[in-house]
Order: C-alpha cells, then sequence, then structure tokens
C-alpha cells in the first residue's frame, strides 16, 4: 500500500463538544446551581473517559452497580441528613440471649430516647440488636447480600429506611458517611476490618471528627485485650503514635458508651474548612482564658497564628451554615488528627 492508499480516518469530534452536547441535554429542565453543574459534568466526563478507553465490560458493570447502590443509599438517607445517626457493628453471630446482645440493644436503646437515629448493616447478631432496641422508627439498615444469609432482620425489613447493596465497599461507605458516632462491639473479621477503616479514616482525617467507643460487657476481654495488641505491637514499634488511642474508648456499660458518644457533642457541633482554615462551629464560645490555655496547649498542630474567636464566613452564610453557633477558627496542620481530636474534648470542656 502507497502513502496515497492508506485510509485517513475521520477528525474525531473533540469530547469537550460531545460533553457539552451531551450535559445540555441532561440537565435541560433542572435548574442547577454552579457547584452542583460542575460536579456533574465532571462525572459524565468521568464516564465518557470510560467510553473512550473501551473500559472492560465487567469494570463497567461494577462501577454502575456502584453508583447506583450509592444514589439509592442518598435518597434513603436524604430526608435525615439533620438528625445525628450512631452506626453499630459488630458480630453477625452474636445469640439475643448473649449478654452482648442485651448490651447492644440497651445502647441502641439509650441513644434512640436521646433523639438519635442508629444504623447497622441490617443481619443478624449485633446488627439485629441495634434495630431492636432503637426501633423501627429510629433505625436505618444497610444490607449487604451475601448467599449463606437469608436478608434483613426481622427488625427492619422491608422498611423504606433500609438499603441492599451488593458490594462492601459502597456499604461501608454509607455505614461511616451517614453517622455522628461509632460503637464497634465484639466481632469477626468484619467487624475488625470495619472498625481498623473508620480508625483509619478518623488518623488520617478523612472522615470528620467523630467519637468512637469500643463495647463489652464488664469483666469482658475482647477489647481490652486487643488494646493490649495496641499498646505491645503497634504503639512500642511507633507504627502509630501513642496520641491516636485518643481516636476511640474502650467501655464496659451502657453508660459510659452513651457518655462518650453524647458528650462528644457537648459544645462541639461540626467543623469545616474554609480555605486553610479549620473552623469549629461551638455552642459556647471559650472564655478568654481558656482560649489563652487551648493556645498553649495546642501550639503544636497550629501552623500559624492562633485559635480565635471568629464569625460566620462567606462560604458559610451563602450556604446558611450553622449561622446561630458560635465559632472558633485556626491553622491546623492537617496530619495531628488525634491532636485535634484532643483539641475537641478540651472544649467540650469550656465553660463560656
Amino acid at each position: 500500500m502507497t502513502a496515497s492508499d492508506e485510509v485517513v480516518p475521520a477528525a474525531p469530534v473533540p469530547t469537550s463538544d460531545l460533553l457539552d452536547a451531551a450535559f445540555a441535554g441532561l440537565a435541560a429542565g433542572y435548574e442547577l446551581s454552579p457547584a452542583r453543574r460542575a460536579l456533574l459534568r465532571s462525572m459524565l466526563a468521568t464516564l465518557f473517559e470510560l467510553a473512550h478507553e473501551d473500559t472492560d465490560v465487567g469494570d463497567l458493570k461494577i462501577a454502575d452497580a456502584a453508583l447506583g447502590e450509592m444514589a439509592e443509599a442518598f435518597r434513603v438517607f436524604r430526608p435525615y441528613r439533620s438528625v445525628r445517626k450512631l452506626t453499630m457493628f459488630g458480630s453477625a453471630r452474636t445469640l439475643p440471649a448473649d449478654a452482648v446482645y442485651v448490651l447492644a440493644r440497651d445502647l441502641a436503646a439509650r441513644v434512640a430516647d436521646a433523639g438519635w437515629m442508629v444504623v447497622t448493616g441490617a443481619g443478624p447478631g449485633i446488627m439485629a440488636a441495634g434495630s431492636e432496641g432503637a426501633g423501627r422508627a429510629h433505625a436505618f439498615g444497610v444490607n449487604i447480600r451475601l448467599p449463606h444469609e437469608e436478608g434483613a432482620n426481622p427488625f427492619i425489613a422491608q422498611d423504606p429506611k433500609l438499603v441492599e447493596m451488593r458490594y462492601f465497599f459502597t456499604r461501608k461507605l454509607m455505614l461511616i458517611k451517614e453517622s455522628h458516632g461509632y460503637a464497634v462491639l465484639p466481632g469477626g473479621f468484619g467487624t475488625l476490618d470495619e472498625g481498623y477503616e473508620l480508625l483509619t479514616l478518623l488518623q488520617t482525617g478523612k472522615a470528620e471528627p467523630a467519637p468512637v467507643v469500643l463495647v463489652e460487657t464488664p469483666g469482658g476481654t475482647y477489647w481490652h485485650g486487643w488494646r493490649r495488641f495496641i499498646d505491645e505491637q503497634v504503639i512500642r514499634p511507633g507504627f502509630i503514635s501513642p496520641e491516636d488511642v485518643s481516636l476511640f474508648k474502650v467501655a464496659n456499660t451502657v453508660e459510659e458508651a452513651v457518655d462518650e458518644v453524647l458528650g462528644f457533642y457537648r459544645n462541639y457541633h461540626s467543623c469545616r474548612w474554609v480555605g486553610d482554615l479549620l473552623v469549629l462551629r461551638l455552642q459556647v464560645l471559650p472564655t478568654a482564658a481558656e482560649l489563652a490555655e487551648l493556645n498553649r496547649r495546642f501550639a503544636d498542630i497550629i501552623v500559624s497564628g492562633s485559635i480565635r474567636p471568629a464569625s460566620p464566613f462567606p462560604p458559610e452564610r451563602s450556604g446558611h451554615d450553622h449561622l446561630d453557633l458560635a465559632r472558633v477558627a485556626f491553622r491546623f496542620d492537617k496530619f495531628h488528627f488525634a491532636r485535634l481530636r484532643l483539641l475537641i474534648d478540651a472544649l467540650n470542656e469550656c465553660t463560656g
């Protein structure tokens, strides 16, 4: 074949043009904010990339199913976003007669009485205990479809607040993303996996600060034995920092567990980033003396400046983001999240 015989492919339509046309059709008739429009267009661009790269059909099925599962979970949780939630992890093999089951059920009942909702994996064992204790009106379920399990437990089955999922990674995302506190009870590989991932997310700042309570019955050895392992085999060789243990608390009674979860929000409310400032929203602003002491104690995590009182910042005002709350702001080093947890504990002791 000579050069003149070669077939010259037609010039491809620029992907951006195709993307713009597709997005215009998708967004027609919807009033979208600039931020939402940009994000949806970015998601559509990802689909274009998957198509352009001739992605394997099996990979496309995973992406499609995962996005569908997340979309359904977002829909279910959306009406309850303003309600605080406790996610409970634990063994599916724990029987109703077990003292740990009773403890989990009572813990769920106590936080439900405090106005919280309870999120579980919707299966048997500790998950059933959490759903039973909370009551159907205060319970969510994020169930994983497994061949050896029959489905959701009777306390959450067929409830509109039940989500069925195929993948463990999407399930864990929703169990962690939607909650404001976590209780982990004794369990097997799955429970330990969930607990370790949760602590990793908190340690690295990939999850917002939240209380984690590791719960067992009085005289129990599960978490105390685990804590010895952490001290001897994880902290001592330097795999984590000693202050990282502030990210969790071991509790042996319902009262201890409830105090840890609810006490975390005694003064602290929530946080968000505004530029390079970390803003902590509070019920009561620390006094001048308390602020001075906080700046002294936590100078190691302040990049520059100080922890100082603040008014709502423009992004908070535009989003009507808890404008009624007091605030402190500072330039956090984005690394020592266990120390940040200790700062929140200290703020909870402030009297205002």
